[in-house]
């Protein structure tokens, strides 16, 4: 079987290359614009974007993995979203058609939800409230109509909350960051419960996806037992022997703080670790209801606080080992 990954040299591609290339008689083929640092050797540099490389790379293929997306905060311009996700997808399924690939597992987003929306199943309603979640969202059209089209098709959609783990460096490793230093202060008061998943994890359901049989199949990633925002951080000092400190800033406070920092990002062009939307999303109650992966019959190699761990005696080199 020829397994083709788009985004494969990206934080949750490296990972799931890791897992597949243990199958027996799999050809693993990695479509990406950024050379993977740990597998070059079945890397094909290519865009998405571009169909005439996407569809050579199709060639002979039985399985398209579409990890690849634009999902950053602070995206310029803003149509890159659109360009990247949707137009992506549309290119991805012109591939497929063109090369009779009948398997597609797409990793969408909990994005698609919006925020503050109690526990959303796979089938409450999308309200995205950002062009990230919007072009997610839209991507799974494409990929539902492509379906629709014939009865012998496989559609796998995967939406994943907040992945972390080992070498990634989004809103996790930050927040670990922010503790390590010893600036970080609480915004809000941290009983705000957070769905998230370890990238082990996250690789490993990927990975069984490639047992379905033709149909549509949906699922929310998270790892359960949800926690606070402030047990997370519990868990990041004690692993890292820091003290606690229990300041906590009022919420609209930290926002206006959040404000400032994007105004100084566009006029000076630097980034920041601190931006108010990453104020929102740390203090946005964003719990999933993952009820139909569990029951999938899927069973996480590690708990999320195994998989914190992980990240940070990975990570952090002032972390003592246990």
């Amino acid at each position: 079987m020829k397994v083709l990954i788009t985004g494969g040299s990206g934080f949750i591609g490296n990972r799931l290359i890791n897992l597949l290339r243990d199958v027996n008689e799999l050809n693993i083929v990695n479509y990406d614009k950024n050379q993977s640092q740990d597998y070059p050797e079945i890397t094909v540099i290519g865009d998405v974007r571009n169909f005439e490389e996407l569809n050579a790379a199709c060639k002979d293929v039985d399985v398209i993995y579409n990890l690849a997306a634009e999902h950053a905060d602070n995206v310029t311009p803003l149509s890159l979203y659109y360009d990247v996700n949707v137009g992506g997808a549309e290119n991805i399924i012109k591939a497929a058609e063109n090369n009779n690939i009948k398997k597609i597992i797409f990793t969408s987003s909990v994005a698609i939800y919006g925020l503050n929306r109690g526990t959303p199943n796979e089938y409450t309603d999308a309200q995205p409230f950002n062009e990230y979640g919007r072009t997610k969202l839209q991507a799974e059209k494409v990929f539902n109509h492509w379906l629709s089209k014939s009865d012998d098709r496989t559609l796998v959609i995967v939406r994943p909350a907040v992945v972390f783990g080992e070498n990634n460096r989004g809103n996790v490793y930050n927040l670990i960051t922010q503790i390590a230093s010893g600036r970080f202060l609480m915004i809000g008061d941290g009983k705000n419960c957070k769905s998230m998943g370890y990238v082990g994890n996250v690789a490993e359901f990927l990975k069984v996806q490639l047992e379905k049989k033709p149909g549509y199949y949906v699922y929310n990633y998270a790892d359960k037992d949800d926690l606070s925002s402030s047990e997370i951080v519990s868990i990041v000092r004690r692993e890292m022997n820091l003290s606690s400190n229990n300041v906590k800033v009022p919420y609209f406070i930290g926002l206006m703080g959040g404000y400032t920092f994007d105004i100084f990002s566009k006029i000076t062009g630097r980034k920041f670790p601190i931006s108010a939307v990453r104020i929102q999303k740390f203090c946005a109650e964003t719990t999933i209801d993952s009820s139909a992966a569990m029951s999938s019959g899927f069973v996480p190699p590690y708990t999320l606080e195994e998989g914190l761990k992980r990240m940070i005696q990975h990570e952090f080199n002032s972390v003592q080992s246990r």
